[in-house]
């Protein structure tokens, strides 16, 4: 159902509500009750005899749980979910009375309280909700940019950082603080920058160890990422993969991550000499 469809539902059924139309109650045998035009779900099993609710000319059902004098003695109905229950059916979960009015009591409270923090009245929030997700797109892009430059400049910084193991250029390095992106996209610049060579990165993010490894598509077929990467990732209680020329990894040993990436001019002299 659509948000339409649900808010047409309530409106009909509150409206009936409303009317406070007498409901009658009859018993009588089974098939009288459907040539009377009564409504029986499927599914349900009744017997011989069979309780008729009618509220006017606007509900006959067969019905054995509803006990309101009148229509508006149910007060207040509102829908909280609907979903399907087979081809065609849909079934809706809603509230009345006292349980309507409880409901709308907390969203009320709920509504004022994000005022609050919003530091506006309550018609206000949803306007101040989109202003308020608009405002954090627009730093979360101005963050990305920033974190772009900063990658831009630790990649230039790192070529100092340049060593020669095995025959192949080698650069290391720790970066805490950075996310997963920034760390691929300096991997990515260092690789561009140095023409031919390997790149292992790692940084602690809220106490989780996030590895990267890079390695110029010239040398794939002597060295893999993949390997470089899981090597690194069991120093730091982790594991990874990727493709032979990019792999990242996780660990949750952030205690360890120097000695981690120590290891990498080791293992890597230990594979192209083997």
């Amino acid at each position: 159902m659509t948000k339409e469809e649900i808010y047409g539902v309530e409106q009909m059924v509150n409206e009936q509500i409303r009317a406070n139309t007498l409901v009658e109650v009859h018993h009588m045998a089974y098939q009288q009750a459907i040539n009377t035009g009564a409504m029986a779900l499927f599914g349900e099993k009744y017997g011989d005899e069979v309780r008729v609710l009618r509220v006017g000319d606007f509900s006959t059902e067969l019905c054995g749980g509803t006990h309101v004098e009148r229509a508006g003695d149910i007060g207040f109905f509102k829908i909280l979910s609907e979903g399907g229950t087979s081809a065609g059916v849909r079934r809706i979960e809603a509230v009345t009375g006292a349980k309507a009015v409880l409901w709308a009591e907390n969203l009320e409270n709920d509504i004022k309280a994000m005022a609050a923090i919003l530091k506006t009245a309550p018609e206000q929030v949803g306007k101040r909700l989109q202003q308020a997700v608009e405002k954090a797109k627009a730093l979360e892009k101005d963050l990305q940019k920033l974190k772009a430059k900063l990658a831009t400049s630790q990649g230039g910084d790192m070529l100092e950082r340049i060593q020669e193991v095995a025959g192949i250029q080698l650069v290391i390095a720790q970066m805490d603080g950075t996310d997963s992106n920034t760390l691929r996209e300096t991997v990515d610049r260092i690789k561009d920058r140095i023409g031919s060579g390997a790149v292992v990165l790692g940084g602690v993010e809220d106490g989780k160890v996030k590895l990267v490894a890079g390695v110029t598509k010239d040398l794939v077929g002597r060295l893999k990422a993949g390997d470089l990467i899981k090597a690194v990732a069991e120093k730091v209680g982790g594991k990874g993969g990727g493709r032979p020329d990019f792999a990242q990894a996780g660990g949750n040993l952030p205690d360890q991550l120097p000695s981690a990436l120590d290891f990498v001019p080791k293992w890597i002299e230990s594979r192209l000499k083997a």
